[in-house]
């Protein structure tokens, strides 16, 4: 077994967080209309203060614009422009935005090294409850995501949403769709595995997810999925380093991305490296960073990505 843990230096930018949809438990989001872009000067400013600081993955996180937004078309050139620049900068951009049409993801394959949308849970249940107000939460347009992103070779990350109402039964559910998508495809890198932890923003009135029962979740995931998906789980989402070590001994073996503020969780602030080198490596895990895209899929890229991770990818995992 191997014994080695990883995460991905990042840091997120919001190119708007105006939604449409109105999740109960959401953290993030503002009305339409009510929240200003992003602007390419100010992102160049942000971007170019990281340059030379080891950061390599810039996430660009987005609120939704409604499909038929008269809108949608400055928002999605908006996300490309933002892709384009953090490459031209010397970083690789990692694309989670909601669900996308055909078009618009094969065009954001030119500028991303790997692109995500969390499923949540597939149970249409929730639709009743925590999505009343979600349109784009429709289990079939998550999964639709997942299988075109198959289609057009896009090394893909997602995950479930744990504590928002749903079963064990419908993890074992979700996390079997995952796994026949991949099976098929090939394509999902990644698996988060997120405890909903409650946040000053949100209308639900529900309890932490319990982190005794994170494990637990973590072994099934790894039961159900192929071996070739790695397990991720939020480090600022798990307070007691027991069970960390718990959650990593239980299959979980990636981190994610280590940023300056977790904008979906913004009252949990992230560990910083060192503090999680210090708790994985008297244990004998080794902590190292990786690309937001896995070595197994480099051959899936353009040859202007590939040359985009050439030198990072020497850097980085070399050190």
């Amino acid at each position: 077994m191997s014994r080695i843990v990883t995460y991905s230096p990042a840091y997120t930018l919001v190119p708007t967080y105006e939604c449409f949809n109105r999740c109960s438990y959401c953290n993030f989001r503002v009305d339409p209309g009510r929240d200003s872009w992003l602007a390419i000067a100010q992102a160049t400013k942000i971007l170019k203060s990281f340059q030379g600081t080891g950061i390599v993955e810039i996430l660009i996180l987005s609120g939704e614009v409604h499909p038929q937004s008269p809108r949608r078309k400055a928002w999605f050139e908006h996300l490309y422009d933002l892709c384009e620049l953090a490459l031209s900068l010397g970083f690789l951009p990692h694309t989670n935005a909601g669900p996308l049409s055909w078009e618009e993801m094969t065009r954001l394959k030119q500028v991303n090294v790997s692109m995500g949308l969390m499923v949540e849970q597939l149970t249409p249940k929730l639709l009743e409850t925590v999505h009343r107000h979600a349109p784009s939460k429709v289990p079939s347009l998550r999964l639709q995501q997942l299988e075109w992103a198959g289609e057009l070779k896009i090394p893909f990350t997602t995950g479930l949403l744990l504590g928002i109402g749903e079963t064990v039964a419908d993890w074992e559910d979700t996390l079997r769709a995952i796994a026949r998508l991949h099976q098929r495809w090939g394509n999902i890198q990644e698996v988060i595995l997120q405890p909903h932890s409650p946040g000053t923003q949100q209308t639900l009135s529900a309890p932490v997810f319990p982190p005794e029962k994170l494990p637990n979740a973590i072994a099934i995931a790894r039961d159900i999925l192929p071996s070739d998906i790695t397990l991720q789980i939020p480090p600022n989402l798990i307070a007691q380093p027991n069970l960390l070590l718990d959650c990593i001994a239980a299959g979980a073996t990636d981190l994610g991305g280590i940023s300056p503020k977790d904008e979906v969780n913004p009252n949990y602030p992230h560990p910083t490296f060192q503090s999680l080198a210090q708790i994985l490596e008297p244990e004998g895990w080794q902590f190292r960073p990786r690309l937001p895209v896995y070595p197994q899929y480099y051959n899936w890229l353009s040859p202007r990505l590939q040359e985009a991770i050439n030198g990072i990818a020497r850097s980085i995992l070399l050190s």
